[in-house]
């Protein structure tokens, strides 16, 4: 290859790798990973949220987790509970990721609170709905609303009633046994929700979907990509 033309290879080359780079990241997605139990890590790029995470390994016969996912939460990390049953939330841990990067910690308990987000986030908006869990007597579940998309955190409510008066969402969090309540109640999930992800799926738990709406999170890593 003659001297110019070589150079004119490196240089589109590299004109290529700068384009794909760029386009990635200018990429407008929220991205969702599955940690384990109802632990969800979900950023747009600038914020870091993570849900039910983290919390005790292994707890309840639930899932364990690499330790390595402590490692790598992020700085400025934003911390949202449900409730603070061991396989969703782990106090000492939390405590300690928060203060080394910087972090805000969310329970019921300072649930009112987490309006503050709405003004330190971008394009942001989180709503609590106070649900019924019959093993706490303090849960809640979330209505978050990121660069236009409406995202549906149940955590560990039984009561399918809050589904309900729901409508037009991306996409909702559930576990299968408040997918179940719903339906033999009658309740229009299609109304509901377009996508649905299961989560909470525990090593003794038999479920199985071949619903293209609906996606089982029963393997750790996984990811979830809503484009806005």
């Amino acid at each position: 290859m003659h001297g110019n033309n070589k150079l004119k290879f490196i240089l589109l080359n590299f004109a290529l790798i700068l384009f794909f780079n760029f386009g990635y990241s200018q990429t407008n997605a929220i991205t969702v990973r599955f940690i384990g139990n109802c632990g969800l890590y979900m950023t747009d790029g600038t914020s870091n949220i993570y849900l039910d995470f983290p919390y005790k390994s292994g707890a309840h016969h639930y899932m364990e987790y690499n330790l390595a996912e402590l490692d790598s939460v992020k700085n400025h990390p934003v911390f949202i509970y449900t409730h603070r049953h061991s396989d969703h939330f782990s106090g000492r841990l939390v405590r300690k990721l928060s203060k080394k990067l910087d972090g805000q910690i969310f329970t019921p308990k300072n649930a009112e609170s987490l309006k503050k987000l709405n003004t330190q986030l971008t394009d942001f908006t989180i709503e609590t709905i106070h649900t019924k869990h019959r093993f706490s007597f303090n849960h809640y579940s979330y209505v978050i609303t990121w660069h236009g998309k409406k995202i549906f955190i149940s955590g560990d409510t039984e009561n399918s009633e809050i589904l309900a008066p729901l409508k037009d969402f991306d996409w909702a969090f559930v576990p299968a046994w408040l997918i179940r309540d719903a339906g033999e109640k009658g309740i229009k999930l299609q109304d509901v929700s377009k996508l649905f992800a299961i989560y909470h799926i525990g090593p003794r738990d038999k479920i199985t979907s071949d619903n293209p709406k609906i996606k089982l999170l029963d393997k750790q890593g996984e990811l979830i990509t809503i484009s806005y």
